[in-house]
């Protein structure tokens, strides 16, 4: 049996995911759509595949899945409208950036009964995937602390600021799901500062380009999370997970895992330059575990729950930040 999916967008994230479906021998890309035909017509050209709206998409009974990667404030509308069309639904994060809105699209998901993943990627990452697994297998003993470590190249423009939602919404919230998936607790209590040290037009947009937050579970699990908006070295992801019998750690990522000794010293390649290839691997592991929840029948994870979750995180994270006090996680 072979998949057959549709693509809402076919911008940046939308051509990595044609990618990965392309990739995949148990899915077929068979019509993409997008408000700009140079940008469909692009993805159609190379997958060998219709250009259609979403109209088409929706009636078209003969396609099981859509992977939405359209503009933030179109994921909850679209979520609904193929959820009532009887199609599963791959949706990149996050749902929307209301917590109000996300939950009644996800009322409108239980209703339905729809199949709906959410696009954190950084869950299938194989090094992190690594770090789990050997936290399952409790080779460091009880999770007691996570530390994340997140830092872009360098910021966004202006105009992606201001409809981004922030950085809590638009950056940590993947570090917010990451560490749920490593500490094993729901989180209860939020502490975040946040600064603008990067650049003065973010601050002026009511955003900050730098934060740092403490996350606490209810047993006293702690995470940390480490974000900037600017890393002059690359793109920087790390994760290190402290537990009763040990540490797990996984460090960043080079394109080419060298390094050279000279009488100069040791000197290592440069980092990734952004998301687009530190996880090349994650984008399409998760595209394969979307494929599998459907071929299989099971929920499919993360799910728009963990969505949800995220996005609560985040605003409790904006709340500590704005009023200088610990919050506590409202769902």
């Amino acid at each position: 049996m072979v998949t057959r999916l549709a693509l809402l967008g076919a911008g940046r994230i939308g051509k990595v995911h044609a990618k990965a479906i392309a990739e995949d021998k148990r899915a077929k890309l068979v019509a993409v759509a997008d408000a700009f035909p140079e940008a469909a017509n692009a993805i159609a050209s190379a997958a060998g595949c219709a250009v259609r709206t979403i109209d088409e998409i929706e009636a078209d009974k003969d396609i099981d899945a859509v992977v939405i990667c359209t503009p933030t404030n179109t994921h909850a509308d679209l979520i609904e409208r193929f959820a009532k069309a009887g199609k599963a639904i791959f949706c990149e994060k996050p749902i929307d950036l209301d917590v109000a809105r996300a939950r009644a699209c996800l009322e409108t998901v239980r209703q339905t009964g729809a199949k709906v993943m959410l696009g954190f990627n950084r869950r299938f990452d194989p090094h992190f995937q690594a770090v789990r697994r050997e936290i399952d297998a409790g080779t460091i003993g009880k999770v007691e602390m996570v530390t994340i470590t997140s830092r872009d190249p360098g910021a966004p423009p202006a105009e992606y600021i201001k409809v981004s939602g922030g950085i809590f919404r638009d950056m940590t919230i993947h570090d917010f799901d990451m560490a749920r998936f490593l500490l094993g607790e729901e989180i209860e209590t939020v502490v975040a500062t946040g600064s603008v040290l990067v650049d003065p037009k973010i601050g002026e947009l009511g955003d900050y380009d730098s934060a740092s937050l403490i996350l606490t579970t209810k047993s006293g699990r702690q995470a940390v999370i480490s974000n900037s908006r600017r890393a002059s070295y690359g793109y920087d992801q790390r994760i290190e997970v402290h537990g009763s019998l040990g540490a797990v750690s996984a460090e960043n990522q080079r394109p080419v895992s060298i390094e050279v000794a000279t009488k100069d010293g040791y000197t290592r390649p440069p980092l990734h330059d952004f998301f687009m290839t530190r996880y090349t691997a994650a984008y399409a592991a998760e595209i394969s575990a979307f494929i599998d929840s459907l071929e299989k029948g099971t929920a499919p994870s993360p799910s728009a729950e963990d969505g949800l979750i995220a996005l609560a995180l985040a605003d409790a994270a904006l709340k500590s930040a704005k009023e200088n006090k610990v919050v506590r996680v409202e769902l």
